[in-house]
Order: C-alpha cells, then structure tokens, then sequence
C-alpha cells in the first residue's frame, strides 16, 4: 500500500497541538530519559515505540476503565486505548524532531458484531514514512518496531470489512478525538468509537 502524506509540509508533521503536546513538561522529560538510551533518530524511534508498546498497558487489556485522548495524560497517566497510544508515540517522536503521522485501520471487533478504526503511527526515517503499531503486544498480537517491513498488530482482511487507510494524519481525525473527548469510560468509548473513516 502507497501511504499518502495529507500535506506535503512535513513540518506539519513535528507540530504539537491540544492532542499531541510534545512540549508538556511530562512529554518533554519522558522523551529526554528515552533519548539517553538512544544511539541516533533511527534507535531513539525503536526505543520510544518500545516504551509506549510495553510500559503504557492498552486500557482494555488491563481493564483500566479510564479514557485518555492527550499525549501527556497518556504518559502521566500510563494508560490508553490504541489511539491514545499512538497520540503519545506521535508526540515522543516529534518532540525529538521525527516527523510522526497519525493513520488508522478499519477492523472487525473481535465479537464479530461490526467495525472499529484502529490508530496507529508512521514514522518517517530513511527518506520514507514506515508504519509502527504501539498498542501492545498479547496474545496472538506482535507489533514490533521495523523499518524493513511492516509488523503491525493486524494485517486487515478485505473480506470481513477490514481495511487500511493510506492517508497519513498531520492531527489526529476528528472523529476519533471526538468520541475520545466524549467518553465517560472506556465501556462507553467501544460503543462510540467510529466504525469507518
């Protein structure tokens, strides 16, 4: 699949907004602790994917009942669903000027009854953009960090609905910050969350 940059700007890619707050305080010290640990961008990149997938549980396999949209709440909090996941990634990742954008899949819920868009990252290392899936590992799930060919969580198959979209998000979509704002639980965020972009 041909990923689509939504602007040509890649500057619109390191900026920071009320989602991606890659300059809060919290945001700033995490990526500086991670950037310590790190070689170059290249291995910085791995190392902030690593965190986010291992030390931030996915609010679901936890059962943390809590909702998180923003980076910062993310992090300070240690929770979120895969598109919190991905909005502290994004925000890692810029705040160390790697340009990061936000894409999404449309997969099947795994009770069979309907679709949810799933978030994700693009990282753009090596004159090309390469997706990444932070939402953590679990059984039957190994996303690993790559920049030789995709490991994502899940590979969408067309024939269930399942689909990916190319277009890669400067800001986080609408739809998704809509129903991540409006949730009072996670509960009520599964019953929300948009089943198609």
């Amino acid at each position: 699949m041909e990923l689509i940059q939504e602007t040509p700007d890649l500057s619109a890619y390191l900026a920071a907004d009320d989602v991606i707050d890659h300059h809060h305080p919290v945001v700033r010290e995490t990526a500086a602790r991670l950037a310590r640990r790190a070689a170059d961008s290249y291995d910085y990149a791995r190392v902030a994917f690593d965190f986010v997938r291992d030390a931030v549980p996915h609010s679901a396999d936890a059962g943390d009942p809590r909702v998180t949209w923003r980076a910062s709440d993310v992090l300070g909090q240690g929770t979120g669903i895969c598109h919190a996941k991905a909005h502290a990634l994004t925000a890692l990742l810029r705040a160390e000027d790697i340009p990061t954008a936000l894409c999404y899949q449309r997969l099947a819920h795994d009770d069979g009854g309907g679709h949810a868009v799933h978030g994700l990252v693009a990282v753009r290392l090596g004159g090309g953009w390469h997706r990444q899936d932070p939402r953590g590992n679990k059984p039957g799930v190994d996303a690993r960090f790559s920049l030789t060919g995709e490991r994502l969580a899940w590979v969408p198959d067309p024939a269930a609905g399942e689909r990916d979209y190319p277009l890669l998000h400067a800001v986080p979509h609408p739809a998704v910050i809509d129903a991540l704002r409006a949730a009072p639980d996670r509960t009520r965020l599964w019953q929300t969350l948009p089943a198609a972009l």
